[in-house]
């Protein structure tokens, strides 16, 4: 939010203006912030806590940020006897020709190096103009939003010719078995042949990861290679491990092997997908069912999440503690998308979707019928279910899924048709 063009002078009352909360939405373009230091000096809650939250989001993570109380006077007597950060944001309630005395101050003890960025309220252009010929950053008028911190250290730390980022969506399933990798897998396919776009499919299951088989590959290298390799990971790399399963999506497959354990760190993955991000629109990750710092981690930084579960009690309490938590450790982002897989299976009890996702909050973007014989016989033939049998009721559910993640335009949601609607009685 960057002071308007427009000639004026005016203070905001002594209540403090509190900005309306940044939707998710809003968020979506801005970059993963590099490793900087970051300090900010506030005066007032509704600039510190916009500052305390974007400190939180995971495109924050690399990112050092202290808030502390207090406008330009605390922060020159703080930098009076410490290093300046990268970055120094300021609020102050100065008026404009008070606040530009202030400053002065400040640079007889910050670091030349060092950004500035001064929040005001005084939506003055006259002021505006001269901060920017005395060379701070940027000046913005509170109330700020999440969405306005964010976005302006992006635009400072991040190279305007940068190549854009592809999105990262996480697949993981409720529960082992419910087809977690059969979907992330179709779906990968989907969005590289509906849309023509490149789709980098990261099998993270190391020990028993299933799409090198489902898409008939035996790569000699992969992503067991890239993850060892971490500290030398690059495009050149990358390149060399991804084997071609279409014209636009490649795949890092994953070893299936048991001659060694798997045991990673909590960041072992982020060189491996920050690289696959640069070259891909789309980077799919195939989540195994497991819970530990790096699973944690993956799914912490992901751009979308998509949760698979089926239709019992295991899977719902699963599930629940899955958005619960990721709503806490993703608290600027949408809540995961969800599938509800292998409906309808003949014999077993199954909650209802309706009574399954009410207490989740969520809706399903895809209900599947369980059918053994089509998905079976795609997995035994190395095919995807659109090559097997084109016509299935399971490829307009994927394809749905593709648009819904890639937001790209759908003309209609699919029908439940087929085998779910003739078992439920529709």
């Amino acid at each position: 939010m960057v002071v308007a063009e427009s000639i004026i002078d005016l203070p905001l009352p002594e209540a403090e203006a509190v900005a309306p909360e940044a939707s998710p939405d809003a968020l979506n373009d801005v970059r993963p912030i590099p490793r900087v230091s970051i300090q900010a000096f506030c005066e007032t809650d509704g600039v510190a806590k916009p500052i305390e939250k974007a400190g939180l989001d995971r495109r924050m993570a690399k990112a050092h940020l202290r808030v502390h109380k207090g406008g330009i006077r605390a922060a020159a007597e703080h930098f009076s006897s410490a290093p300046t950060p990268n970055l120094v944001i300021l609020e102050s309630r100065f008026a404009p020709g008070e606040l530009v005395e202030e400053l002065e101050a400040l640079a007889d003890v910050c670091d030349p190096g060092s950004k500035v960025v001064v929040i005001g309220h005084y939506n003055d252009v006259t002021l505006y103009r001269d901060l920017m010929r005395r060379g701070i950053s940027e000046y913005l008028v509170a109330p700020i939003s999440i969405a306005d911190v964010m976005e302006v250290i992006g635009t400072l730390f991040t190279a305007p010719d940068a190549e854009p980022l592809g999105r990262s969506i996480a697949f993981v399933g409720a529960k082992g078995g419910v087809g977690s990798s059969t979907i992330v897998h179709n779906v990968a396919w989907a969005i590289s042949k509906r849309f023509s776009s490149d789709v980098v499919l990261a099998d993270l299951d190391l020990p028993f990861g299933t799409a090198n088989i489902n898409f008939d590959q035996d790569p000699a290298q992969g992503i067991a290679e890239a993850i060892f390799s971490a500290d030398r990971m690059d495009d050149v790399l990358l390149d060399r491990l991804l084997s071609k399963c279409a014209e636009h999506l490649s795949l890092l497959a994953a070893p299936s092997a048991l001659d060694r354990t798997y045991d990673f760190a909590g960041d072992a993955f982020n060189a491996l997908i920050e690289a696959a991000q640069r070259g891909a629109p789309v980077v799919a990750l195939d989540v195994p069912h497991a819970w530990g710092d790096w699973t944690r981690n993956v799914l912490m930084r992901a751009d979308q999440i998509v949760i698979t579960a089926t239709p019992d009690l295991a899977n719902l309490r699963n599930t629940k503690n899955l958005v619960d938590t990721l709503r806490k450790l993703r608290p600027n982002d949408p809540p995961p998308h969800l599938v509800l897989n292998q409906l309808a299976m003949p014999k077993r009890p199954e909650i209802e979707p309706g009574e399954f996702c009410d207490p989740l909050g969520l809706e399903p973007i895809a209900q599947i019928a369980f059918d053994p014989q089509i998905f079976g016989k795609a997995a035994n033939n190395g095919q995807m279910v659109v090559e097997t049998d084109p016509k299935h009721v399971a490829v307009a559910a994927f394809d749905h899924i593709a648009h819904v993640l890639t937001g790209r335009h759908e003309g209609r949601k699919p029908k439940k048709t087929g085998l779910l609607s003739r078992l439920r009685g529709k």
